[in-house]
């Protein structure tokens, strides 16, 4: 009873995620389930169980959510961002639309800039690319997500993601572990979505569907208005060598980006007569009002798991995982790529997971002999699998940001930030299971 409680709690806390309710008031609701089935005290379970996982995560990584997204807005609202993808389209040449996009997404997610943040800087320049590449607004989704949430995200060795950094806090393991195992997943991720959506753009060209305007154009900054593209990327690498080579804190890394690119802002300012940053006050006060939604929903998500956690109907759920034949990082991809579904956050599966699982996989890293580093890498990437569900806060901003609908544009972001992904876990696993780290 107590295992099909949790089996209910999960599937209503993916039913209510779909329907876009909030996770704040829907997981408490998914929780209680899980505790009445489980024999478990309603009230203890809410007020201790479930808000200390709930606080604990908060706690944890609030302060890097926050300055992630000050930082992004910053990089958003001064036109930085476009600046940097703008520069690398005058590299590159307007005539690779798709792998220009790609890569500009990962540029700047890489850098230290929220995915969320990423399509509201790309999303002008991609339209005008796809513009004159005749190519289907429908996809402008999934390429933006190709670059921001999939290879930038979980497998660049020393990427500045909370996905990257969680599983260091359980295996005491650095940003940039299994290097080799993360560049090989990182070229399937970057050229797997290429080659999807390059197809795609010529069948669709095919059947008739090329570019087509949207009934309202986004503002794009002039490049007269823009900030260097040179002057943009200094705060990536303050941020990058701070937290890889210097080994700093996320948030000592973050705090410094945002020091640096504000400083730099103003001098360039001063120097050529321009104001950048309209308002520094807003742009904090709107990348606050983003972190805060994004960290409260999480935490909500990981409140559930605490409380599945105590459920007896666990120790079975976890027998079965860890039985799973084979590799034990297939039972760590499993765990995690569920429970990510689950909630539709990548992040909050794998805290989830790894909070319940994580000794359990290091006794079985001493027992293979396969490293530390292989469980690390093998869970950023596996959270950005099935995270990828139509409930995905990720999901329904990009679609909704870009007035494209579920029905037109998911398909395409599910095979590129969803399926590909899946394969380029295989990948790991199989590296990982040889010692290719």
């Amino acid at each position: 009873m107590s295992l099909g409680g949790i089996v209910v709690g999960l599937a209503l806390l993916i039913w209510f995620a779909f329907r876009g309710k909030s996770l704040i008031w829907a997981a408490p609701i998914c929780a209680m389930v899980v505790a009445l089935t489980g024999g478990l005290d309603l009230l203890s379970a809410y007020t201790v169980s479930y808000m200390e996982g709930f606080v604990g995560f908060v706690k944890d990584w609030f302060p890097a959510f926050l300055l992630s997204a000050i930082f992004g807005q910053i990089m958003e609202d001064s036109g930085g961002a476009q600046a940097i993808t703008k520069a690398i389209v005058r590299r590159l040449g307007r005539n690779k639309a798709i792998f220009v996009s790609v890569l500009c997404g990962g540029v700047l997610a890489y850098g230290g800039i929220s995915g969320f943040v990423i399509i509201f800087s790309m999303y002008p320049i991609v339209l005008g690319l796809f513009r004159e590449a005749d190519i289907s607004r429908r996809l402008i989704p999934a390429t933006v997500m190709a670059g921001a949430f999939t290879f930038a995200m979980s497998s660049l060795p020393g990427t500045p993601t909370i996905q990257n950094l969680i599983p260091g806090e359980y295996f005491g393991t650095p940003p940039t572990a299994a290097p080799v195992m993360g560049i090989i997943c990182s070229v399937v991720m970057f050229v797997g979505p290429i080659l999807w959506l390059s197809y795609r753009a010529k069948k669709l060209r095919s059947c008739g569907e090329g570019y087509s305007e949207p009934d309202e154009l986004p503002e794009e900054i002039p490049d007269s208005e823009l900030p260097g593209a040179p002057l943009c990327l200094l705060p990536f690498a303050v941020i990058l060598v701070l937290l890889n080579l210097l080994h700093q804190h996320i948030v000592v890394s973050l705090l410094a980006g945002i020091v640096s690119i504000l400083a730099l802002l103003y001098l360039t300012g001063l120097f050529r007569k321009k104001k950048y940053l309209q308002n520094v006050g807003e742009s904090f006060n709107k990348g606050c009002r983003s972190a805060v939604s994004a960290v409260m929903n999480t935490a909500a998500a990981v409140g559930f798991g605490s409380v599945v956690k105590l459920s007896p109907g666990f120790a079975t759920l976890e027998a079965m995982v860890l039985g799973i034949e084979g590799s034990p990082l297939i039972a760590e991809s499993v765990a995690i790529n569920l429970l990510a579904g689950a909630t539709g956050s990548a992040s909050g599966g794998l805290r989830i997971a790894l909070d319940a699982l994580a000794p359990s996989f290091v006794r079985m890293s001493e027992a293979s002999g396969i490293p530390l580093a292989a469980f690390h890498r093998v869970g950023a990437i596996a959270c950005g699998g099935l995270n990828t569900l139509p409930h995905d806060g990720a999901v329904v901003t990009y679609l909704s940001y870009c007035k494209i609908s579920h029905k037109k544009g998911y398909f395409d972001m599910f095979i590129v930030a969803g399926a590909i992904p899946i394969i380029a876990n295989v990948v790991a696993i199989i590296l990982g299971s040889f010692g290719i780290v």
